[in-house]
């Protein structure tokens, strides 16, 4: 790390051990930075420093820091003023504290550095505080002055190397009141049971594997434009986004979308239901056979196609049963029929028989009376 440049020099206090360092920064940004061009001609935008008193443009060397007052009055302050300050931390990093990593909040998070050993002499005391945080399994929570003010930091191991995180103060962190959600929700266990199955589904991921798509779009952009070519197509199917409509729907889809990411196969229930567990299996009732034997179960299914001639003679059986069951169901309903009649005719004769005895005398008085009225013929002369 020598050829890092070192942003702050100072020491570690370790209760009664001191421990010279230099800060350096532990990250670094890979984000494309774009200049402001005049739109007309193509010029480059550049922002002059200019003291409002004199309207001219002033150097960097000539400037300075200054509090403003409430009422717009400047106070210059310097460079010597703040190293001055009666404060412990203007050149050390002073622990206060080891406390469990889970004591502290990500949101106070700020900005990493590295603490590197400043000098041979400091080499030991770095190492023995280095294994002590190792060892306990702890963070050194520690208060330091850096740019102007005094922060608060944690310093924890990462490799052979302390680092340091710069923290924002308690006070710096906002309520979340007025981020949570006004309506009440609830959210049902299957609901639940669907999120959890989509989060083991993702699985975990290497952050190392993980990079900036955005910047390498912006990088082949430019390099197309500085070549002369056009700018590279958007891709087709990105996903867009929307409102979720159905949330249950959404999950099961977002479930076997993994899987399939992943190579696995999603089965029938997961296309229904969304997961294995949960799919629910209505048995039918079985159907007694046309001739009212056993039910008939299902042939088995074997892998592959069926023969030509198991199919036909399947077909033939099923054609012959339905014939069976016609006829059977033909003459049950003859006999019923026949039945029937024979019940009516039983119920006439047993029930009216001096109606039918009266009915036969009319009959023939009928017949008389027809023959008496009936024309003779004349015999020829």
């Amino acid at each position: 790390m020598l050829h890092v440049r070192s942003i702050w020099n100072g020491a570690i206090s370790f209760g009664l051990v001191s421990i010279p360092i230099k800060v350096v920064n532990a990250t670094e940004s890979h984000s494309i930075s774009f200049r402001q061009i005049h739109l007309d001609d193509g010029g480059r935008i550049r922002y002059r420093k200019v003291c409002e008193l004199e309207d001219s443009e002033v150097s960097t060397a000539e400037i300075g820091k200054a509090y403003e007052d409430a009422d717009g009055t400047l106070i210059p302050i310097t460079d010597e003023d703040l190293a001055s300050l009666p404060i412990p931390t203007a050149r050390t990093i002073e622990i206060v504290a080891f406390v469990p990593a889970d004591r502290i909040d990500p949101l106070q998070m700020d900005t990493a550095y590295y603490l590197s050993a400043n000098g041979v002499p400091a080499a030991k005391p770095y190492v023995l505080l280095r294994e002590a945080l190792k060892r306990s399994q702890k963070v050194a929570v520690a208060k330091f002055a850096l740019r102007g003010r005094e922060r608060l930091g944690m310093l924890r191991v990462v490799g052979d190397v302390i680092a340091m995180h710069g923290l924002l103060w308690p006070d710096e962190i906002r309520a979340t009141d007025e981020v949570a959600p006004d309506a009440d929700v609830t959210v049902r266990d299957k609901e639940l049971d669907l999120a959890d199955a989509l989060m083991d589904t993702l699985g975990e991921v290497d952050l190392a594997d993980l990079h900036d798509d955005y910047r390498e779009a912006v990088e082949e952009l430019v390099t197309a434009k500085a070549e002369g070519h056009e700018a590279p197509a958007t891709p087709s199917g990105e996903k867009s986004g929307g409102k979720v409509l159905d949330l249950m729907a959404a999950l099961e889809k977002s479930v076997r979308a993994a899987k399939e990411s992943r190579g696995e196969e999603t089965d029938e229930a997961e296309e229904t239901t969304g997961t294995g567990d949960d799919a629910e299996v209505t048995h039918l009732p079985s159907r007694k056979s046309a001739a009212g034997g056993p039910a008939r179960t299902a042939p088995k299914e074997v892998g592959g196609k069926k023969s030509t001639s198991t199919a036909k003679k399947a077909a033939a059986k099923k054609a012959a049963a339905k014939k069976s069951t016609a006829k059977k169901s033909t003459a049950k309903k003859t006999a019923k029929t026949t039945a029937k009649t024979a019940d009516g005719a039983t119920a006439k004769s047993t029930g009216g028989t001096a109606g039918s005895r009266t009915s036969a005398k009319k009959a023939a008085a009928k017949k008389t009376t027809t023959k008496k009225t009936a024309p003779r013929k004349r015999a020829s002369a």
